[in-house]
């Protein structure tokens, strides 16, 4: 040889790797590693236990509270009953038909009456108490009604199915409701319809 190179391997040998090992990095325990893995693990659950907090998904798993039951509407709960007829005393004009009625609430908050009406033109209502009035729960209350026929040709010689128009008032609604007084009701409105216009032309 006349100069001097690198060694060959010989027959039967192989080279070595000796390049020196790369630097790494400090070893960590096994305790120092299951401490990074729960501190990961923490973070993401707090992380996205703020997202759904501000997308509101995060209440969605509280149970709601149920919504309070609404009032009963007043129609639902008022009951108006026809009574008797009143007598006319002598030397009152027979124009007039008087009437006791009962009026009751079966449940809820009070019901206020606003207003009584009925159908025909030629007669004119009034309500003693006068409107508006009104009637708590479990009560009954007595209401005179007069009814004066105010032009004989625009009231019906017989009143097939009176009725009369009551406007009701609660904390849920106010309504107009018609209430059928019944076949005794509708016989002595007739009567009296009859009695107020014998002599009227009209």
């Amino acid at each position: 040889m006349s100069g001097i190179g690198p060694v060959e391997p010989g027959d039967g040998t192989q080279a070595r790797d000796t390049a020196p090992p790369l630097p790494r990095g400090p070893q960590l325990g096994p305790l120092s590693a299951l401490y990074g893995r729960h501190r990961r693990a923490a973070l993401a659950t707090l992380t996205t236990a703020a997202v759904l907090a501000g997308t509101g998904y995060l209440y969605a798993t509280r149970p709601e509270q149920p919504a309070p039951v609404p009032p009963p509407y007043p129609s639902q709960v008022t009951v108006i009953s026809y009574l008797k007829p009143q007598a006319t005393p002598p030397g009152t004009e027979k124009r007039n038909f008087r009437f006791t009625a009962e009026l009751s609430v079966e449940s809820g908050p009070p019901v206020t009456v606003t207003r009584i009406s009925q159908p025909y033109e030629g007669l004119s209502v009034i309500s003693s108490p006068r409107t508006p009035f009104r009637t708590k729960a479990g009560a009954h209350r007595k209401i005179m009604i007069t009814l004066r026929v105010t032009e004989c040709g625009k009231v019906p010689g017989s009143a097939g199915l009176p009725f009369l128009d009551v406007t009701l008032r609660n904390t849920r609604a106010i309504q107009v409701h018609s209430f059928i007084l019944g076949s005794r009701y509708a016989q002595d409105l007739s009567q009296a319809l009859q009695v107020a216009c014998s002599n009227d032309s009209g």
